[in-house]
């Protein structure tokens, strides 16, 4: 057994893990979209039902969207033809949506680097995961209509999923108990907090408004109460329950929604509904 595997090994077989896990989505998420209260004998059931190995099938997830964005938009590929492993549990899809985007200068470079560090996550996460990680889902890019018709609607959108990301993993980090984990995890949403500060300062320099994802979004300079960082009044980035990341990739924030947006079947795993 690898050290990797020792490690998600020792996680998934932590209750207090899983429970503080459990209660975070279903209380502090349901909260934020404002869903019906679930009462503590329920949480406790979910909360049994869910392992550690859910919690990094769920980043990965995203990490396959990320990934998928950045090739096409970038390259015109998907991630697949860059030999990424794609299978897995539950079931895969295609991704179906999106073109190469003509760019220019600095936001060709930052659009270079950021499909190489995404990509290398999802082989990260797969490799850690080994044969517990799940396949990717059906992609559908172009959910929202923009993204791939000129630099501006790359940018705007790339903005999006990067603070997303910093955000879900902003929420996960405090609830992993492996130093063998926690330190990885830390290491990704750290370059994922650098894509985004990179990605808001080129919207901020080329004045483009960006529309907010959610009540929680901080949206750039440049737009209506916009903010360089992506942060509040203490100085703290933002953070995001799993229900309120689906909630945003879902582009539906109504209770129980476990397609639509970006994943039009549903991601894979056990954490699938907002």
């Amino acid at each position: 057994m690898t050290h990797k595997e020792s490690a998600l090994e020792d996680l998934v077989g932590k209750d207090s893990s899983r429970r503080a896990f459990a209660k975070h989505v279903l209380t502090v998420g349901s909260l934020a979209m404002g869903a019906t209260f679930i009462d503590g004998a329920r949480v406790e059931v979910l909360a049994q039902s869910l392992t550690d190995i859910d919690i990094l099938n769920f980043a990965l997830n995203l990490e396959y969207l990320e990934a998928e964005f950045y090739s096409v938009a970038t390259y015109g590929t998907r991630i697949a033809d860059a030999g990424i492993d794609i299978g897995g549990r539950g079931r895969p899809g295609p991704t179906v949506g999106g073109s190469a985007v003509s760019m220019s200068g600095f936001n060709r470079i930052a659009a270079e680097h950021i499909t190489l560090d995404e990509q290398q996550h999802v082989r990260f996460l797969r490799a850690a995961l080994g044969s517990e990680a799940v396949a990717k889902p059906t992609i559908n890019l172009q959910a929202l209509g923009v993204g791939f018709t000129n630099q501006n609607e790359f940018l705007t959108v790339a903005r999006a999923f990067e603070d997303l990301g910093v955000s879900a993993y902003g929420g996960a980090a405090p609830l992993i108990k492996s130093p063998a984990i926690l330190a990885p995890a830390a290491q990704i949403a750290l370059t994922e907090a650098q894509h985004a500060g990179v990605l808001r300062m080129l919207i901020a320099m080329a004045n483009v408004p960006v529309p907010m994802t959610d009540g929680s979004d901080v949206p750039p300079l440049g737009s209506p109460a916009g903010r360089l960082f992506q942060v509040d009044g203490n100085g703290l980035s933002t953070t995001r329950s799993a229900s309120a990341v689906l909630a945003v990739a879902y582009a539906n924030s109504a209770s129980g929604a476990s397609s639509g947006g970006f994943f039009p079947d549903g991601v894979n795993g056990t954490i699938r509904s907002v």
